[in-house]
């Protein structure tokens, strides 16, 4: 009778400590599991441009003679040790692989990305390689016949930020133009827009276009300068509806939605991610007498002038790289600080409408060139009259509306 029971308690014990250890394992392994869905999920494949998939065009480039579109947003990032980048620039990569490289083309603010904006770039030579650099923001805006002369195809590869006021997407449509009348084919290589995520504000009326804004687009577009290309050939937007025979090489691990912080400036006045996602909003105030931190070292991130009330804010704007002669120069501006605003998915217009109401005078607030910024004179109408932002904002529905459609044809990302 003892050694029976006896035995059924070293039976019971037997199996409880073998479920505890089944179960010590079941759970570690689940642990090991999570921990390893959860090192998954952090994971996120990079982003590589379409300078950096070489193997996509280098093939295309053998045997040519090669002229590229360029600046100092044109480069090529490897990993290096410690995880390091190093970054090469397109001309020194292309020349390194014996591609024939003749000519280089620059946009606004030049081959070196300093020049002011708007201001006149001269033709040049490329110190370090001798090549030419022939200017697209100085005698002319579209490549010449002469320019094109003896070219077998264009290489464009600038970093855009997705903004219709931002001239390099009239740069592309230029080079565009003049390729397809001279039979040139042009390669896109595709670079992120970090204002990919949405699509907002007043379509460009085609009587207002301009080297500032040339198409019936919205502020902001929500496209890759590839996806913009392909949008200029479908829509006829080119001069006698001519085709420019596009290729693009598209990017990889990238999405509307991928975050994308730009690792070289694209222009003087645009320094860093805060003011990349303030431009559209604060891009307004080029047409007006306010200044947007051009002449300080955070630019498109602040906004004042001295006749507003005395603000807990203020700055002095002076001459700089990229604003030689910024607004209200060498005065103290009373102004807003927006270096710590949210982070933005559509256009503020309460940046614009709280300027106009500090504004004393109000007939000196709107300069000639607001309206070419804002493509229509309903905005400029819009914010004399009063409206509100949201009251605003429905007038731009049915627009937006119809320009979403004709972009969805052209999307390549999600």
């Amino acid at each position: 009778m003892k050694l029976s029971r006896f035995k059924s308690t070293y039976l019971l014990l037997f199996l409880l400590m073998n479920f505890q250890l089944i179960s010590c394992a079941q759970k570690t392994k689940g642990q090991r599991l999570k921990v390893k869905s959860e090192s998954l999920k952090t994971e996120k494949p990079k982003i590589k441009t379409g300078a950096e998939r070489t193997n996509l065009y280098l093939n295309i480039l053998k045997g040519k003679i090669v002229a590229v579109v360029a600046n100092q947003t044109s480069v090529i990032f490897r990993e290096v040790r410690n995880s390091k980048k190093k970054a090469k620039h397109l001309v020194d990569t292309l020349l390194a692989l014996n591609i024939n490289l003749k000519k280089v083309f620059s946009p606004e603010h030049g081959f070196r990305g300093k020049a002011d904006a708007g201001a006149h770039v001269d033709d040049g030579i490329d110190t370090k390689t001798g090549l030419p650099i022939l200017s697209l923001h100085g005698k002319n805006k579209k490549p010449t016949k002469d320019q094109l002369k003896g070219i077998d195809i264009v290489v464009f590869d600038i970093q855009d930020v997705g903004v219709r006021f931002y001239t390099y997407i009239s740069t592309l449509h230029y080079v565009m133009e003049a390729c397809a009348e001279a039979g040139i084919p042009v390669i896109v290589l595709d670079r992120p827009n970090p204002n990919g995520h949405y699509v907002d504000g007043p379509v460009l009326e085609p009587k207002h276009s301009s080297f500032v804004g040339k198409h019936p687009v919205p502020v902001v577009y929500g496209m890759t300068i590839g996806e913009y290309g392909h949008m200029i050939n479908g829509e006829n937007w080119l001069a006698n509806s001519v085709q420019c025979d596009l290729t693009v090489i598209r990017l990889a691990n990238y999405t509307h939605k991928t975050t994308y912080s730009l690792p070289i400036k694209p222009s003087p006045n645009l320094p860093n991610d805060k003011s990349i996602n303030l431009y559209p909003s604060l891009g307004f105030f080029e047409g007006t007498t306010i200044n947007a931190g051009r002449g300080t070292s955070t630019q498109f991130q602040m906004y004042g002038a001295p006749f507003f009330k005395e603000t807990k804010f203020s700055y002095t704007p002076k001459a700089n790289e990229g604003a030689k002669y910024p607004k209200h120069k060498n005065k103290l501006c009373n102004g807003i600080d927006l270096r710590t605003n949210k982070h933005l998915s559509r256009l503020d217009l309460s940046f614009l409408k709280d300027a106009y109401k500090r504004t004393p005078i109000k007939e000196k607030f709107f300069g000639k060139t607001f309206t070419i910024h804002a493509g229509t004179k309903k905005l400029q109408q819009q914010i004399e009259q009063g409206l509100t932002e949201s009251q605003i904002r429905r007038t731009w529905t049915k627009d937006l509306k119809a320009f979403k459609k004709v972009r969805k044809k052209y999307l390549i990302y999600e």
